[in-house]
């Protein structure tokens, strides 16, 4: 089969690429996501793959210098060379067999043809080429009906699955991701081989894992690869917090949800209304502090209490064994954890304006998306119910916006600063002033004085005094 790569935008650059490779006398494919992606007619990657069965590095150096003497980074260890070419990142190397050993997901690498590297992909739907060469150019390579794998919307490995997964374990996330990201199948003899060698994950950097997880964070419908990462074990050896909140215990025929399955239909319906990985990321965690907190209390049922102020605790932990960042992004998940139940919590028609003060304070400028993770958090199927529940935030949030336009407290500055108070009591730094300081913040946000400069000095007079401070 041809492919047409005449109306390919691309078309002059492989034009190009093929003649150097001619007169270099090498062969020269593109291979694969840049041919599935352009088969399924997917956005197409910028970055492009390029496979030899000669030297990958002589004819990336030859291209280079055919395109105007561009840089070559080359990878020696490997037989790759890259180069950047306009938003371009094209790759380029031998044609290769690969052999691993137990231990390590590094293969030991030697010469090959076309067909042993694309038996060395990791699915049917990435082993296709497409020729560059002048003989038959544009011609479709796939000795594993990959095409047909991809009109079936079927995950399958080219050689035999558990292999194929014991050689690289990565590649069983990566398997999770497509399905995920490309709404496939994962065939059954490859779910199955997940399953047994799940273990073999451990061998994989968490770096590396988390590149294909936070993939599936960001797909369309994230529950689809978290359900597949559940099914075959992968999810309790990376995230073990999240498996442990399956299951319903019953005691004296009184019940609770399964936070587990609610967690996912969580992560769903935010995704409906934000791309924020990080944001996607507290509806994952909002719940993980339910497991250790979970008890039962006679006439009571079963209490979680304060399983937010402990998620929150433990996000830290979990990002830092994930090695995840540990700045900005951290700090805001435990936030929206620590704070995922607070607006639900307010919404009763005798809640005081301070305590809409203190959540305005608390949330600053990450209030919508609390709200968006609140609102993912309403699963009830029944529709009166989930209706109700809309109808109550909409209201908080009417109350906040009110109390907002009326105190300024959101991204709250203190009206009188520390110097401020130093030079109105001719004080050096010292504890004084931040007592000082936190008494005026807590009489704002209870609402004793206004968000007024003038209101917070006499205040902070008044109270000096009492610290046997005077003028």
């Amino acid at each position: 089969m041809k492919i047409n790569l005449a109306q390919n935008k691309n078309f002059k650059l492989f034009k190009i690429i093929s003649k150097v490779a001619q007169e270099n006398n090498q062969t020269v494919y593109i291979v694969g996501g840049y041919v599935r992606d352009l088969l399924m007619q997917r956005k197409v990657p910028t970055d492009i793959d390029f496979v030899t069965e000669q030297s990958g590095i002589e004819l990336a150096k030859s291209v280079g210098k055919e395109l105007g003497d561009l840089k070559v980074s080359i990878f020696k260890t490997y037989g790759t060379a890259m180069i950047k070419y306009k938003d371009l990142d094209l790759e380029f190397v031998g044609a290769r067999k690969e052999s691993y050993s137990e231990d390590s997901r590094k293969p030991a690498v030697e010469t090959g043809t076309l067909e042993d590297d694309q038996k060395r992909r990791d699915f049917t739907v990435n082993a296709l080429a497409i020729s560059l060469n002048s003989e038959n150019f544009g011609e479709l390579i796939d000795p594993f009906k990959g095409r047909e794998d991809m009109q079936n919307k079927i995950l399958r490995t080219p050689l035999e699955p558990a292999q194929t997964y014991s050689d690289d374990p990565l590649r069983m996330m990566r398997a999770i991701r497509f399905a995920s990201v490309l709404h496939f199948e994962i065939e059954e003899n490859s779910l199955e081989a997940i399953k047994q060698e799940a273990e073999r994950i451990k061998i994989v950097s968490m770096e590396r894992i988390m590149v294909e997880f936070n993939k599936i964070m960001l797909s369309e419908k994230p529950s689809v690869g978290l359900k597949l990462m559940e099914k075959t074990t992968l999810l309790e050896k990376i995230i073990p917090e999240l498996t442990a909140l399956k299951g319903i215990e019953e005691v004296e025929g009184q019940t609770h949800k399964d936070n587990f399955w609610h967690t996912l239909e969580v992560v769903d319906n935010i995704s409906k209304n934000t791309n924020k990985l990080w944001l996607r990321w507290a509806a994952l965690l909002h719940d993980i502090g339910k497991a250790p907190t979970k008890k039962f209390v006679e006439k009571i049922g079963w209490t979680f209490h304060g399983h937010e102020f402990l998620g929150s605790k433990m996000v830290k932990n979990l990002f830092t064994r994930l090695k995840l960042p540990l700045g900005t992004d951290m700090k805001y998940v435990q936030k929206m954890v620590k704070l995922s139940s607070r607006p639900i919590a307010l919404i009763d028609d005798g809640t005081s304006d301070s305590a809409l003060r203190r959540l305005l304070f608390d949330a600053g400028e990450d209030l919508e998306d609390l709200f968006t993770l609140c609102k993912a958090d309403i699963t009830t199927k029944n529709s009166q119910k989930q209706e109700k529940f809309k109808k109550n935030f909409e209201y908080v949030a009417k109350k906040i916006k009110e109390v907002e336009k009326k105190d300024q407290v959101r991204n709250f500055q203190p009206p009188i600063s520390g110097e401020e108070i130093m030079e109105l009591f001719n004080l050096k730094p010292g504890r004084e002033i931040g007592i000082l300081k936190e008494k005026v913040k807590e009489a704002i946000l209870e609402g004793i004085i206004a968000n007024d400069k003038d209101e917070a000095r006499n205040f902070v007079i008044k109270e000096a005094k009492l610290l046997g401070l005077e003028l």
